[in-house]
């Protein structure tokens, strides 16, 4: 037998044709419209649920599916249309309250109405590309009531109106707000925004446009901060109840424009209360008030800034054309640093550390510390002065702040080697008049100066604090190989300087006495003999010498002096009475020096060891001078200082300044050379920038020197000019 074949698997359709009641969508149609009906009035709790789902199901199965969605529409704008006109009759405050009731309801008749048509909303809908039932129910609520003429205009205008109550400090319905405006939001963002928000925005552009007018005209700068501020935080607290979120940034804008930005320029500028007001009487709050404002408008930042560093470098002028200022030193830089921690403060308090504030007020700094030529010199007194005593008994810490202070404006010095030379010579004073308070602090800020600027720049300081270590060595084996020699003779104390770590000094005639000259010639011997190769000179104007004096009824003093003032008083042992001129002609002490000596001790209450005729403060040359036997002091060892200036005198000031232009020539010829060689063949301009790159850290090159300086180096070879271009310059191997 042959197998038999299997037969393919198939599902036909039924052989008659299931006929459908004509009347069968009418039917069903008027059931579930009456269901509709039913949900809106409020009936829906004896409904079937499950047998409506069935019926609209078997409407869209079908095919009645459009005739089914177009009854819904119908029925719902229907009902719509009632609910219009309810809510337009309600009256006054109730307006809102009907308005939020009836949308309550009508969610939740849509909800129900979406369950029954469900199998219509996931299979008709989508596949005829008709507006979901939800959505529909909100589409058609938009346009039968919110669009309604009667509820439209009026539901803008109770809107605003209660904004404006709120402004003027009523008590408002928040939650009902919230919900009307989550209406407005969940019919879709243009609703909301063309129905309310447009119009919000506008009404609240005028209304603080008039406000900000109000209180420009009748506050002062700190007061109207305070109320834009207030105004500003209302806004976003207004937002987070019942606003959009995204309306946050719309309505402070609106706010940032009409009471900030309009006015900032009148704010800033104003008379007895604005920013520099504000500065001078350091209102840190107000500050900040204004920073923060500000910051939320373009150029506000910009505008602070300006003023501010307009205002700083116009004191900072004032300050270095006072002359009362100018005459002490110490009280000068003192008041910098005042004004540097002032304003540091309002930056760090008000402005928020903001780096831009900060640039700001080291430019303007650097701009008018350095229009004082001698700010290098001023700023070395003071470190003199605070080295000398004003730190005295301070604490390490306090030392530190006060040394990085200093730093602070010597980093604004732009002729940083000028104040090199100044401080080479007080720290000299104070090592060899063992005047410095500390030794720590001085190797801190050598430190601190070599951090700033490099190893150069400080190689000679700690070179002078070798030579005062070396110089204690040398004075014990001077006196452990002489000390038998020296008996009851003067005793000697010496420092060896090395010549080329120390100030230049110009070597000064002093006939130093008789007894002094011995031990001195002992100390050279003694030197010279221990190290070959090397001269000594005496630098008489740089020493001091206690002596002992007896006057009148026996009473007996010790004076610290200086090398000068010793040989002046020892004059007197052998004479009473001495003329200027024959003073001068046995020490040949230099003329400034002498008199300035005699001064000292002649013409200083309470120090006045000798007598000068005639009576006067000034020192000429027809004095004459007497031992005082009546001098008297309460100490027994008494300092007489010589009467010396603070700052330099002008003609000082000049030599100062040619001595550090000398000193620059071969620093701006090694950089061309280190330059050129490098580069081999530039021009000019570039030259100028090149070098000026390289020694700004240390002074900033005129370019007529620099031009000078490579004239110079092409009379001797290292350079010659390019035969085709003039301006071009060739480095010579």
């Amino acid at each position: 037998m042959s197998a038999q074949k299997k037969k393919a698997f198939q599902i036909e359709a039924f052989k008659h044709r299931v006929v459908v009641d004509p009347k069968y969508a009418e039917k069903t149609w008027k059931i579930l419209e009456h269901a509709i009906h039913e949900i809106y009035n409020h009936n829906a709790s004896g409904l079937s649920f499950e047998e409506l789902y069935r019926n609209a199901y078997n409407m869209v199965l079908h095919k009645f599916g459009e005739k089914l969605y177009s009854g819904l529409v119908t029925t719902m704008t229907s009902h719509l249309k009632e609910i219009s006109n309810s809510i337009g009759a309600a009256q006054g405050g109730l307006f809102l309250d009907e308005l939020n009731r009836k949308w309550a309801e009508h969610n939740k008749a849509l909800q129900m109405i979406r369950d029954i048509l469900m199998y219509m909303d996931r299979t008709f809908i989508p596949n005829t590309h008709k507006t979901p039932v939800h959505e529909l129910g909100l589409n058609l609520w938009r346009d039968v009531i919110i669009h309604s003429h009667a509820i439209q205009s009026r539901l803008q205008a109770i809107l605003l109106e209660n904004v404006r109550r709120e402004r003027s400090g009523e008590v408002i319905d928040r939650g009902l707000m919230r919900s009307i405006t989550k209406m407005l939001m969940d019919l879709g963002p243009s609703v909301y925004q063309d129905d309310f928000e447009k119009h919000f925005l506008e009404v609240s552009a005028d209304f603080y446009r008039l406000e900000s007018q109000e209180f420009i005209e009748s506050c002062d700068c700190g007061e109207y901060l305070k109320k834009a501020e207030r105004r500003l935080n209302e806004e976003i607290e207004r937002v987070s109840h019942y606003l959009d979120t995204r309306s946050e940034v719309k309505i402070t804008n609106v706010v940032e424009t009409e009471m900030i930005e309009s006015h900032m320029h009148r704010l800033v500028q104003m008379e007895n209360s604005g920013l520099i007001n504000m500065i001078v009487d350091e209102k840190y709050e107000d500050l900040g008030r204004m920073y923060c404002l500000f910051r939320r408008v373009s150029n506000g930042l910009v505008l602070i800034r300006d003023v501010m560093t307009s205002y700083i470098r116009d004191t900072g002028k004032q300050l270095l054309t006072d002359p009362e200022r100018l005459k002490d030193p110490v009280d000068f830089v003192q008041h910098l640093l005042d004004l540097k921690d002032k304003y540091d403060k309002i930056i760090t308090s008000a402005f928020r550390n903001d780096k831009t504030f900060q640039n700001a007020l080291n430019s303007s700094f650097e701009y008018f510390i350095n229009l004082n030529s001698r700010s290098p010199e001023f700023i070395s007194l003071f470190v003199d002065d605070k080295l000398r005593k004003g730190l005295r008994g301070v604490t390490e810490e306090d030392v530190e702040l006060v040394l990085d202070k200093v730093m602070m404006l010597f980093r604004y010095l732009q002729e940083k080697d000028v104040f090199e030379k100044y401080y080479k010579q007080h720290l000299a004073k104070r090592l060899l008049s063992g005047k410095s308070v500390s030794d720590d602090a001085e190797r801190s800020l050598i430190v601190k100066l070599k951090t700033e600027c490099g190893y150069q720049f400080t190689s000679k300081l700690e070179g002078m604090f070798t030579d005062m270590k070396t110089s204690q060595d040398t004075m014990q084996g001077f006196h452990a190989s002489h000390g038998s020699d020296i008996g009851d003779g003067p005793m000697l104390s010496v420092q060896v300087l090395t010549t080329g770590s120390w100030p230049t000094q110009p070597i000064t005639t002093c006939n130093l006495p008789a007894e002094i000259l011995g031990i001195c010639e002992k100390f050279r011997n003694y030197y010279l003999g221990t190290h070959t190769g090397r001269r000594l000179s005496w630098q008489t104007n740089m020493g001091t010498a206690d002596l002992k004096a007896t006057f009148g009824k026996g009473q007996k003093h010790e004076l610290n002096v200086s090398t000068y003032q010793m040989c002046v008083l020892m004059l007197f042992n052998d004479a009473d009475r001495l003329s200027y001129k024959e003073i001068e002609q046995v020490t040949e002490i230099p003329t400034s020096d002498l008199k300035r000596c005699l001064q000292s001790l002649a013409c200083v209450k309470g120090k006045n060891v000798l007598r000068k005729e005639p009576m006067s403060k000034d020192i000429v040359d027809t004095d004459t001078f007497l031992f005082n036997d009546k001098y008297t002091s309460k100490f027994f060892k008494v300092k007489i200082g010589t009467v010396a200036a603070q700052r330099e005198s002008e003609p000082e000031n000049q030599e100062t300044r040619q001595r550090v232009e000398e000193d620059r020539k071969p620093q701006i010829e090694a950089a061309i050379v280190r330059i050129m060689k490098a580069r081999r063949v530039l021009d000019h301009n570039n030259i100028v920038a090149e070098v000026t790159k390289q020694l700004q850290s240390r002074f900033l090159p005129n370019p007529v020197v620099i031009k000078k300086r490579i004239e110079s180096l092409i009379e001797r070879e290292f350079l010659e000019r390019d035969k085709g271009d003039r301006k071009l310059y060739r480095y010579l191997a």
